[in-house]
């Protein structure tokens, strides 16, 4: 399963785009889901290769890392109260402020882009991306994204 109930978060709260990358792979360290080198995986990867995309509501961010950090295949969703600076994909000198951040680990190197293309989706839905970012809690933005990432 992709989309883990337990990784679903509402309205977290971050002083930095590093505060809410350790806060996130945190949570998939707890469940055993990634290696201890995962965080450090994440922020090494974003620090080159930067994640954050304009989408058609508001900025997004899609944190991922190397599958050798990664025990089994999941995703986190944050909505976040205030945005964090992340650079933008492809263009290091644009500064967005993502809104809603989706965090990989995947596992099978392979099922990269078949994930990729899932939330794409999800991101190229205007309605849909506003009502994740109104959710007000974990189980109703679990249900707006379940059917769509699984």
């Amino acid at each position: 399963m992709l989309l883990r109930k337990e990784l679903v978060n509402v309205g977290i709260e971050a002083s930095s785009q590093k505060d809410l990358l350790l806060k996130l792979a945190n949570q998939f360290l707890a469940e055993g889901l990634v290696k201890p080198s995962f965080l450090q995986a994440i922020l090494d990867r974003e620090a080159v290769y930067p994640t954050g995309l304009p989408a058609t509501a508001f900025d997004i961010a899609i944190p991922h890392c190397a599958a050798s950090n990664v025990n089994e295949t999941s995703m986190a969703v944050a909505t976040l109260k205030h945005p964090v600076e992340f650079q933008q994909m492809g263009s290091v000198e644009i500064t967005l402020h993502p809104q809603v951040v989706f965090m990989l680990a995947i596992q099978d190197p392979d099922k990269q882009l078949e994930t990729l293309q899932k939330i794409m989706g999800v991101i190229q839905d205007k309605k849909l991306l506003e009502d994740i970012r109104a959710a007000k809690t974990v189980d109703e933005l679990y249900g707006l994204l379940a059917p769509k990432v699984s």
